[in-house]
């Protein structure tokens, strides 16, 4: 199993992703890299952390990113924190394993 793998787990309603978010950036980067400390993919968004804002912002960058509706994409854990838990309704792992290696070169 890889680095990759150990981000993403099966959940009885899709897939589960570990993120970790830097808010407040210029720009919105999804896959922006791997954390392999936290074991997190790190995602970059514009909202500030304030008001769930960035929280939406995940939402729609991950739901983009993954071609889903922004209606089945839910952060379950770390609302108020950096490290995100978010589940992609109706996703298997290796769906989201896949399409995360594409955009980091395979890791």
């Amino acid at each position: 199993m890889g680095q990759l793998e150990k981000t993403i787990k099966q959940h009885p309603d899709g897939a589960i992703l570990n993120l970790f978010v830097t808010p407040g950036t210029h720009s919105i980067i999804f896959p922006a890299g791997f954390n392999k400390w936290r074991r997190c993919i790190e995602i970059k968004v514009k909202s500030p952390a304030k008001d769930n804002k960035a929280n939406k912002d995940v939402i729609k960058t991950v739901a983009d990113f993954f071609n889903m509706p922004i209606g089945e994409v839910f952060v379950v854990a770390g609302g108020k924190k950096k490290e995100k838990t978010v589940l992609l309704k109706g996703a298997n792992t290796d769906f989201v394993c896949n399409k995360l290696r594409e955009s980091l070169n395979g890791l």
